[in-house]
């Protein structure tokens, strides 16, 4: 897959990270050792200041791949060049540099926070790690600007709070605050607001969004949740199985469907219209195991428009209108809009 332009901080190529599964002495000896295909050789890039949605079901490869990207995990084999730099190759104080710039929201409030750290030593450990200062004093003013840039005002009020005295979406707000306490140029939100009451959601999406405006700040956006994705990203790339299945602007993917998959997604959003006729794209059998893929297509044996060819060929991830992908044999071919709505009707 190849984009024409400049103004990419994030260029992946055939990125790739294989668990290996305990085995025995016996498997062990005669080679036959297997592996969790978390991500199965997957490419895209991402522009400065772009907010890129990656949605799928659990077990797809999301979260793994979002650790790729922070160094938490060492890739398998491909590619990742961060602001033209391939992170692989990076040395120890190279890679402290390379952390500094990229920094990750866990989905998790309730477990990515010490319960033994207040506010401001969790908000402030970055700036210990980093050597950012010395000054104490220096040091809580960066942390009371970070915290009330991530709406928790006044500053001052939290310091001294440990995380059980906090709401929920205080302690993301938190996690948002460690986040941007090194002002990085990329963020990872692995499922930020899956943990949150519904009510308070929307807040934690548009103070983002805020922050992305302010700092010019580059994020991944993980989640399950396909309306919280197009609410919040520029550009979105749907994951099965370790693969990036389908890939373009948020608006395209939603309205113009191109992998049945995707669409499959898409029909199982809820409609806040009663009168609404919504049917169901009808995808049978449980996901394929990530031990032992299966050949061709990954998404074949689930799928109702699957031929002999998806059965024997893998697809590649073509361009199949302007900035809009897909990995599919026919893509563009299926009329899954009306497919959806003539189950819609029945």
């Amino acid at each position: 897959m190849k984009d024409d332009g400049d103004g990419y901080l994030w260029d992946v190529q055939g990125l790739q990270k294989l668990f290996p599964l305990k085995t025995g002495l016996l498997q062990s000896f005669m080679g036959r050792e297997r592996f969790v295909h978390a991500v199965n050789e997957i490419s895209f890039r991402i522009r400065r200041g772009e907010i890129l949605g990656m949605v799928g079901e659990s077990g797809c490869g999301k979260t793994t791949t979002g650790r790729l990207l922070v160094a938490l995990e060492a890739p398998t084999s491909g590619t990742m060049h961060f602001d033209g730099t391939e992170i692989t190759e990076l040395g120890d104080a190279e890679m402290k540099g390379f952390r500094r710039r990229v920094q990750m929201i866990f989905q998790d409030p309730y477990e990515s926070l010490n319960p033994r750290f207040t506010v401001l030593d969790t908000v402030g450990e970055p700036l210990v790690v980093h050597s950012v200062t010395d000054s104490l004093e220096e040091r809580e003013n960066i942390v009371a600007r970070a915290l009330e840039h991530s709406e928790l005002k006044p500053a001052s009020e939290f310091f001294h709070r440990y995380p059980h005295e906090l709401s929920g979406g205080q302690r993301q707000r938190v996690s948002i605050a460690r986040a941007i306490v090194l002002r990085p140029e990329f963020i990872v939100a692995d499922e930020p607001v899956s943990m949150l009451d519904v009510s308070i959601r929307a807040g934690i999406m548009n103070l983002m969004l805020n922050l992305r405006d302010e700092f010019d700040l580059t994020f991944l956006f993980i989640s399950h949740d396909v309306a919280v994705t197009r609410y919040m990203s520029d550009r979105i790339a749907v994951m099965y199985l370790g693969r990036i299945v389908e890939m373009g602007d948020t608006e395209s993917v939603i309205k113009n469907p191109l992998h049945p998959y995707t669409h499959a997604l898409l029909s199982a959003v809820p409609v806040p219209d009663p009168k609404h006729k919504h049917g169901r794209v009808k995808i049978t059998g449980e996901i394929s195991s990530p031990i032992d893929l299966p050949p061709g297509c990954s998404f074949h044996p689930r799928c109702p428009y699957a031929k002999d060819i998806c059965e024997q060929v893998k697809p590649e991830l073509r361009e199949i209108t302007k900035g809009h992908y897909a990995e599919c044999h026919f893509a563009g071919e299926l009329g899954l809009e009306a497919a959806l709505e003539e189950t819609a009707s029945t």
